[in-house]
């Protein structure tokens, strides 16, 4: 984000959270004592700089020395930011109020008559602080619970040129794995589980299997090699898959190299066949259709594109019904939809940004205004696009509203 005008808001705005909510607890203990008031304000501006201090160490060497506890500094700075954001809209709505109020009374005065001063309300101090407790609550509960909250979600697609063969065929998809972020190997083993329980005809994945390091996934081979599956499970690469976030490969090209062919053996320790750029015919009771699959790529500046769709393309012949495996949704308005023989195209990458509103009638992320295909089922023409929010979760460990993601197709003839 290089938008000077973006940063200073972002920065007026924190700077602005950071002072109204010591207001709102300066507000709050205004009736105690001299020394238990200084006493409170010397401590929350430490605990404070302490939180700011760590979180800023941690972004930059976070893929350096013990991750996951710079996971949790980051994570516990976006809690603390959150919680006060949401409380600065009361105070600052006071803060109008009460500036009107002053007017209205200093015109209203008559000339050399003392002003009157508009304390600020204990009331309002008190919901900014209720309010805040409500995201508060809510990023907590995602890590201790909603991060491993396995759900399962089943998608009906009809389409006029499937094949008859493959009426009622069954396709499962997870996506975003992020294996680096987990801490045992139980919940992806549960997470298996879940999916074996599906008894799915296929099953695919969409990308960033890892954080950054193909190291990552190794504790977790087992696990993920106890996926079943008849026909063989295809996979391809996300953003994360290629270590572009490590200063190391950047400068080394040739540890980059190494690192991502590591990781494309692991993917074939688990059993998966990466898709890059290339396509795979199934064939049941004389039908067939294509899977193809597509190296991670974008229509964001912000990330690589390495993806060779034409190549793709081209590998899947003729097959009468197609489905495209392509980890950024970015892609599919951009350059997919120029292809009107994919017929379904698959994607993660946005998690959903792992918190939101997520309800049948209605679903908000800030996600949504950087992405605009980002959860869910989305058409256009006979095309049409699926984007999973993701089995695992990156930076944030926890999830609130979008909860990881197992999704069942059933493709029926239209």
């Amino acid at each position: 984000m290089r938008n000077p005008i973006v940063l200073l808001l972002l920065l007026a705005a924190v700077l602005s959270a950071e002072w109204y909510a010591y207001q709102a607890t300066r507000t709050l203990t205004q009736h105690l004592g001299e020394g238990p008031r200084r006493a409170w304000a010397w401590g929350y501006w430490l605990i404070t700089a302490a939180v700011w201090g760590l979180a800023l160490w941690s972004g930059p060497t976070r893929q350096s020395g013990n991750t996951l506890l710079k996971s949790r500094l980051i994570s516990l700075l976006l809690l603390v930011l959150v919680t006060k954001l949401v409380m600065l809209l009361p105070l600052l709505l006071e803060d109008l109020t009460r500036l009107g109020r002053w007017a209205l009374g200093t015109a209203a005065r008559p000339a050399g008559a003392p002003g009157v001063a508009v304390p600020r309300s204990e009331f309002l101090a008190k919901v900014a602080l209720g309010l805040g407790a409500i995201p508060f609550v809510a990023l907590l509960w995602g890590v201790v619970r909603g991060a491993t909250d396995y759900q399962v979600r089943r998608v009906v697609l009809k389409y006029p040129n499937l094949p008859p063969a493959f009426d009622g065929f069954k396709v499962l998809q997870i996506s975003d794995l992020h294996t680096g972020s987990f801490t045992s190997t139980e919940p992806l083993q549960r997470a298996v589980r879940f999916i074996n329980a599906q008894k799915a005809d296929l099953i695919l994945m969409t990308g960033d299997l890892v954080n950054n390091l193909a190291t990552e996934v190794e504790p977790h081979i087992p696990a993920l090699a106890g996926i079943k599956s008849e026909l063989p499970i295809f996979s391809s690469l996300g953003n994360h898959d290629y270590g572009d976030y490590v200063q190391e490969f950047r400068d080394n090209r040739a540890l980059w190299q190494a690192n991502l062919e590591r990781l494309m053996q692991n993917h074939a320790k688990i059993g998966w066949t990466l898709l890059n750029d290339t396509s795979h015919t199934i064939e049941r009771g004389g039908d067939k259709i294509a899977v193809l699959g597509i190296q991670n790529s974008s229509s964001h500046l912000n990330f690589h594109t390495y993806g060779n769709l034409p190549k793709a393309h081209a590998a899947s012949g003729d097959a009468p019904f197609k489905i495209l495996l392509s980890h950024d949704p970015s892609y599919w308005e951009s350059h997919i939809l120029k292809y009107p023989d994919i017929d379904l195209t698959l994607s993660g990458h946005t998690h959903g940004m792992q918190f939101g509103v997520n309800l049948p009638f209605f679903k908000w992320s800030p996600v949504q205004y950087a992405y605009k295909q980002w959860a869910g089922l989305y058409t256009q023409g006979t095309q049409k696009l699926y984007v999973n929010v993701g089995l695992g979760f990156l930076g944030y460990p926890g999830r609130v509203g979008f909860l990881p993601e197992i999704t069942v197709f059933e493709l029926r003839r239209a």
